[in-house]
């Protein structure tokens, strides 16, 4: 059962807990987005979470359009702390996710989706993949739009995905995993309790230094040692991060190029279905 949340004021608090950091990135950054995560390094380590990108939208960059491009096998999760989203998908989803709305879209058999920031405003946000287990990994793609109000907060949390205190977000993980956006203010402690069976826990820092067993700088993802043990933070300034915490995804990884599935029987159906829609999206002249 997981442990409702508190936060407290730092000097009425003890020195943050000792749970490990065991690996530590700065990812690789391209223009406005820095790979946190990747089923080929961190991915396997920290699965069913597999991919991370953090995502800075400004005018430095200029405008950033992903293009309609293939999934299968996982779902993604996209959530914008700042800036508005335009959004479509080979469901026949279209619409612009609003700041601090999430989006989740599970590709399962196959699926294509494309996105944009609207207007010329800054823009925060991360997108996740998550690795489906074999029961969900080929079903019908689905896709979900939760808007700001229908995203649940408990103290400083914000409950993306799955359980956290007595708050449950609108989206069904496909498994035991819980993705929270957390803010706090210079001073501010929170402690985070996995649920039990929750080994796998990790953090990512959008804006701001927490510390931990060790600090955690702007744009830094760290993972933690396998446990169920609770992990302390402090904010040492305005702080924003995600944190991910799960059951171990018991399946390997197969991938393809936009794709992760449990086997390679089925990242070949995957690729099928994608070939597929592409046809189709090229016939209704959705695609070049």
């Amino acid at each position: 059962m997981t442990t409702s949340p508190s936060t407290e004021a730092l000097a009425t608090v003890a020195a943050p807990s000792a749970r490990a950091v065991v690996h530590r990135t700065q990812g690789s950054t391209h223009g406005p987005i820095t790979r946190l995560m990747s089923p080929g390094d961190l991915g396997q380590a920290l699965k069913p979470f597999i991919f991370l990108d953090l995502v800075n939208f400004d005018a430095q960059h200029g405008q950033t359009r992903f293009g309609m491009h293939p999934h299968s096998g996982i779902a993604t999760l996209t959530f914008m702390a700042q800036g508005d989203v335009h959004y479509a998908d080979s469901t026949g989803q279209a619409g612009v996710l609003p700041e601090g709305g999430v989006e989740w879209m599970q590709a399962g058999g196959g699926v294509w989706h494309t996105g944009e920031p609207v207007g010329d405003r800054p823009g925060q946000g991360f997108q996740l993949w998550v690795a489906l287990p074999s029961a969900l990994e080929s079903a019908p793609a689905f896709s979900r739009y939760l808007a700001p109000s229908e995203v649940p907060q408990v103290g400083p949390a914000r409950v993306l995905l799955g359980q956290y205190g007595s708050a449950s977000s609108a989206v069904e993980a496909p498994s035991a995993m819980t993705y929270l956006s957390v803010t706090l203010a210079p001073g501010e402690r929170w402690r985070f309790t996995p649920p039990a069976g929750h080994t796998v826990a990790w953090v990512a820092v959008a804006s701001g230094r927490l510390l931990s067993s060790e600090p955690i700088a702007t744009g830094e993802l760290v993972s933690f040692a396998s446990s169920e043990a609770a992990i302390d933070f402090i904010a040492d300034t305005d702080t924003r991060f995600v944190l991910g915490s799960a059951v171990p995804h018991a399946h390997p990884l197969v991938m393809g190029t936009y794709s992760v599935h449990t086997s390679a029987d089925a990242l070949a159906r995957g690729e099928t279905e994608i070939r597929r829609i592409r046809q189709s999206l090229r016939a209704a002249g959705q695609l070049g």
